[in-house]
Parts: structure tokens; C-alpha cells; sequence
């Protein structure tokens, strides 16, 4: 069965995807469809903990997220949609020597990048969370135009936003292969998983006679069953499918090197403010901050984790967590955890995504590999790949991020990564 034909199809219906699908919908391509194998926010853009931060070690990652974060503190206005951003600074911390001094260059380089990130001896961290145990703090770092949304609205707000002007997003749809002639994929081929997906509807959000809410247009609306296979045909394929990449870049005989990384996460009890930043420790990947509604939000990196995609949660991780914040902020003992999830980090050797254009599939552009920040850096991202899709031109960032440079050994480098 063949259901249509698409300038782009995008596959993952996470925030980089519907970023990059709004972008293209703006630059006048709207013949985008958008696929994704759960629900929308079911990937790591709906499993993280919502920071978004300037604080890097690589000039492209430190002015790239500067504009980020610029659009984070006017995406509300612009789509019309709270997403509860507040700047409250990150707080790096470190417990050894040698992240001290990674941590100094980082903060040189960033203060070169405009950032009004400063250094931090252990009394003084105090001064930014009177709450924290700075006992074995060797340095830290604060910049204060980090900081933090709540992941869910920012990811709404791009699809309605990418719906509105014509693109289509359909959920619970799999891909399964795809039809290629001389190196081009001609047509990707999909399965509907659940029997409430929709191919090409038109919501209008708007108040109707029959009162609030979305109505469909049948018109236009092409509902296809569970379990019934279709193929789709299209000029440009997107992979941002995350940790599910490198399975979708092997349909096509193509290996990438990353690894899907289990990483957990859980929310306590709400409480009176009291935190104003997010605080990480680069030791051992804790990270933490207090949402809008009180909770504490944070995880920790745990080693070891099941190998391939696991999304399950585990008793190790609560006790390593715990331990953990109770050390930097004691108070901490006394709150209760109310729930607990994880999500897949995209893991590459470099600690660098892959981006654009790939040897063996023409039309094929990867933006895979963002290890635990490809969230906070996809209101941009999605900017500059829909530029690059829109105009088939590659961009300097994009060159650094090929694929190839894993064959030819040419590997960059990002310290400032927390788990």
C-alpha cells in the first residue's frame, strides 16, 4: 500500500524532530511527515530533566546553546504555550584535581564566548545554595543564564506548532525498512502499531460550535488500522530516532558507532523553594534542581546497565542517588521520593553527535548521537538542519560532526558532560 509522497520524512517525533519539522514548515516545505514507534514524549525528550545550559568545553557547543537558550526564554510568547522556563544558573561542581582544572579552561573558554560564567572556591558555593555540604568540593563553576524547562509543553509546543502549518506527525507508526534505487531511498516502509494513529490530519484548535477542543477535517484525515503495512514515498530522509539510530542507519547497511546508555531519574515530594540553579557534580554525574511545583528533580550516573535500549528502573540507582545528594546537600534525608523513571542517553566515542549527510545513502541526514544534551540543543539544531535539508548545503558545524571521522580517527572532544 502506498499512502502519500513527502518532500522529507522525519523520522522521531521527539524535539529534534518537530524543531527541525516547524523549521522546514516556516521556510515553506510543509509536505513533511513525521513518524514516530510510541507516543509523543515517549523518547528521552519526555524522560530528561528539562536543563539547558551554555556551560561547555567546545567553542561550537558553548554558542550553539547560547542562541538555545535565547529561544527557550521567548518560545513561550511565540508558540503560545507555558513551558516554565526560569534561569536559575547551573553549579558545576568537581572533587578532583584534574576536573578542577578542566573546569578552569572551560570557564576561560566560555567567559572568551560571552558567558558570565565564573569560578568558584569551595566556601563560596555556599553563597549560591547555602544548603550544600561544600566538604570535598575541589572548584565549581556558575553562569547564571542556565537553566531550565519542563520538557512535556516544549515538546507540544513544537508539534501543534509544526501542525499548524501543515505538517503531519504520526504516532505509533514503525518503521520498518525502506524501498533504495542506486544508493537513494525511494520510499520508507511503515507499520501502524496502534489503531488510533492518524496519517494526515488537520487539528484545528480553535473553539467550534460544538465547543473546545480539536477537530479533524475527514477531508483530509486517512486513518489506516493497526497492523496494516503502508510505504510512504519521499526525496529526504531524517533519522533523529536517539538511542533507536543506529537500528534505523543498519536498514540501509549503514553502522554507526553509538550506544544506547540507560540513564535514570526521579522527582520527590514538592517543597518550598529553596534551590535556585541546577547543581551538577562531574565527579560522579549527580545532578539536581527543584522544578515550578517544588520537586526535586535529579539522577546519577550508574554503572554497570544492561546492554541495548532499557528503559526499566532499578533499586541501584535510588540507593546511588541517594548517597550521593545526601552528601552535598544533607538536609535531603527527610524527603521522600515519589516516583522514579529512566530514559536512553545517545552515546558516541567522542561525546559528539552525528550530523548531515552520509557516505553509502544520499538522500539520508543523520542528527543522532547528542549523548544526554541533545534536548536543550534542538530548538537550534532544528534551525540549522532544516537550513542544511532546505538547501542541500553543508554548514562548517556540520562537516566537524560526519560520520566519517570515526573511520579516519579525526575524533573532537566535550568534557562537560554529566553521567
Amino acid at each position: 500500500m502506498t499512502a502519500g509522497r513527502y518532500r522529507v520524512v522525519i523520522i522521531g517525533a521527539g524535539i529534534m524532530g518537530l524543531s527541525t519539522a516547524w523549521h522546514l514548515a516556516k521556510r515553506g516545505i510543509t509536505d513533511v511527515l513525521v513518524v514516530d514507534r510510541g507516543y509523543l514524549c515517549g523518547g528521552a525528550s519526555g524522560r530528561n530533566g528539562g536543563g539547558v545550559r551554555a556551560q561547555f568545553s567546545s567553542e561550537s557547543n558553548i554558542r550553539l546553546m547560547r542562541e538555545s537558550i535565547e529561544i527557550c526564554r521567548t518560545f513561550a510568547a511565540e508558540m503560545k504555550i507555558n513551558v516554565w522556563f526560569r534561569q536559575g544558573g547551573y553549579l558545576f561542581l568537581t572533587r578532583t584535581k584534574q576536573r578542577a582544572r578542566m573546569l578552569e579552561a572551560s570557564a576561560k573558554l566560555q567567559r572568551d564566548c560571552g558567558l558570565e560564567t565564573r569560578l568558584l572556591a569551595p566556601r563560596e558555593v555556599r553563597d549560591i545554595v547555602p544548603e550544600i555540604d561544600p566538604t570535598g568540593v575541589e572548584l565549581a563553576s556558575f553562569n547564571p543564564g542556565d537553566g531550565v524547562v519542563f520538557p512535556w509543553p516544549f515538546v507540544w509546543g513544537y508539534a501543534k506548532a509544526a501542525k499548524d502549518l501543515g505538517v503531519e506527525i504520526a504516532t505509533f507508526t514503525e518503521v520498518e525498512g525502506f524501498d533504495t534505487n542506486n544508493g537513494r531511498i525511494t520510499g520508507v516502509r511503515l507499520v501502524r502499531t496502534r489503531h488510533d494513529a492518524i496519517v494526515a490530519e488537520d487539528r484545528d484548535e480553535r473553539t467550534t460550535a460544538a465547543g473546545p477542543g480539536p477537530r479533524v477535517d475527514a477531508s483530509r484525515a486517512r486513518v489506516i488500522p493497526e497492523g496494516e503495512r503502508f510505504v510512504v514515498e519521499c526525496d529526504t530522509v531524517l533519522c533523529c530516532a536517539g538511542a533507536w539510530s543506529p537500528s534505523i542507519a543498519r536498514m540501509v547497511g549503514i553502522e554507526l558507532p553509538n550506544k544506547p546508555h540507560r540513564h535514570e531519574i526521579c522527582s520527590t515530594e514538592p517543597l518550598k523553594p529553596w534551590l535556585g540553579p541546577l547543581v551538577a557534580d562531574l565527579t560522579d554525574g549527580l545532578y539536581f534542581s527543584q522544578s515550578m511545583r517544588g520537586e526535586i528533580v535529579g539522577g546519577i550516573a550508574v554503572e554497570p546497565v544492561p546492554h541495548g535500549i532499557n528503559q526499566r528502573s532499578s533499586a541501584q540507582f535510588l540507593a546511588t542517588y541517594a548517597r550521593s545528594l545526601v552528601r552535598t546537600v544533607p538536609s535531603m534525608s527527610r524527603v521522600k521520593v515519589l516516583r522514579q523513571w529512566a530514559g536512553c542517553y545517545d552515546l558516541t566515542p567522542d561525546g559528539n553527535p552525528i550530523v548531515g549527510h552520509v557516505d553509502g545513502c544520499e538522500n539520508l541526514v543523520m542528527a543522532c548521537g547528542f549523548m544526554g544534551h541533545g534536548f536543550m540543543m534542538a530548538p537550534v539544531m532544528g534551525r540549522l538542519l532544516a537550513e542544511h535539508v532546505a538547501t542541500d548545503e553543508t554548514s562548517e558545524l556540520f562537516a566537524r560532526w560526519n560520520l566519517r571521522r570515526f573511520r579516519e580517527g579525526k575524533l573532537l572532544s566535550e568534557s562537560m558532560i554529566i553521567g
